[in-house]
């Protein structure tokens, strides 16, 4: 799932009140945490009576969840805080880091899941047979779950949050590996009992994979990767509109939670008044702030066609 996909060449950006991210993230969790906590007794309870390995596999993973739950909680709280003296650029990075244990939880969990399976596998003549009960129990959490992912993802689309999206993706990651726990189970009340902890060495993957997409994806945003190029480039057009502004160069981007801080070179009539070019940038960095998911935007102004003095030497003229 790319994270970058809430801002496209033909949607505005709708800027984002803290309260309104606040309260979803919120209200959102709350209804996982829930979700999460009945499925995850009811789970590991019924797997344990029936004897699935899959479904206490998929019990752990309910578990896993409200971990999960409770870091997007957290870090919601500390994103939403004002800059102060150690964070001038705001606290929106703490979404990075709960994206990142995201991963790490889903990555440890899905290993643990695997290395359960192999084990049973190794001794496929002890595997038990399994209760119809567990069947029943699986299809109600594929349904619970699939639609949690729904309500979750509908949420963080609408405040734009991709940690939201991460939490959401984590619930349909929930919803699949019910699916093929569904599916071992079926297999082993019709005779085979290797499918079930077959089914859970696939869910085992499957959320270990999940893991590391999510994480591998928060790590990069931590060490200062860029926005996507449509978005760059969408920054830059608005740059361009405005009045004054006759060339634009060096635009560099950051990703800093789900919003980006913007260092831009913009060039002006070379005999503009430092006052009027103030103006300009002042003007340019208004535009850019209400269009785009942009935190903080630095400018350079530049005499316009003359770009390649911000890289050289300074003349002696202007030195003596």
């Amino acid at each position: 799932m790319n994270q970058d996909h809430f801002q496209t060449e033909k949607t505005a950006y709708t800027p984002r009140s803290p309260a309104q991210l606040a309260a979803a993230v919120r209200r959102s969790s709350w209804v996982s945490v829930g979700v999460n906590l009945a499925l995850a007794g009811a789970q590991v309870t019924v797997g344990l009576l029936s004897r699935s390995q899959g479904l206490i596999a998929d019990g752990i993973h309910s578990l896993s969840d409200l971990v999960a739950d409770f870091v997007v909680l957290f870090a919601s709280h500390h994103s939403q805080k004002e800059a102060d003296d150690d964070h001038p650029y705001g606290h929106q990075r703490f979404e990075n880091a709960a994206s990142l244990a995201l991963g790490a939880i889903l990555l440890a969990v899905g290993a643990g899941m695997v290395w359960s399976a192999v084990l049973k596998l190794q001794s496929p003549a002890a595997i038990p047979h399994v209760g119809s009960m567990a069947l029943w129990l699986t299809a109600l959490a594929l349904m619970a779950k699939e639609t949690l992912f729904r309500y979750m993802l509908v949420v963080a689309k609408r405040v734009k949050s991709s940690m939201l999206v991460a939490n959401a993706w984590h619930a349909r990651s929930d919803a699949a590996s019910s699916l093929v726990v569904g599916i071992g189970i079926a297999g082993n009340l019709a005779g085979y009992p290797i499918f079930d902890p077959i089914g859970a060495l696939i869910v085992g993957f499957m959320v270990a994979r999940m893991g590391w997409t999510f994480g591998w994806d928060a790590f990069h945003d931590l060490v200062d990767r860029s926005a996507n190029e449509s978005e760059v480039d969408a920054i830059r057009r608005t740059l361009l509109e405005t009045p004054g502004v006759n060339g634009v160069h060096d635009v560099r981007t950051r990703k800093m939670g789900d919003m980006i801080v913007v260092d831009a070179h913009l060039e002006v009539d070379a005999a503009l008044t430092v006052e009027a070019g103030h103006d300009i940038a002042v003007q340019a960095r208004h535009r850019v702030l209400q269009r785009h998911r942009v935190l903080s935007l630095m400018t350079h102004v530049d005499p316009w066609r003359r770009p390649d003095l911000d890289h050289g030497p300074v003349p002696a003229e202007i030195l003596a």
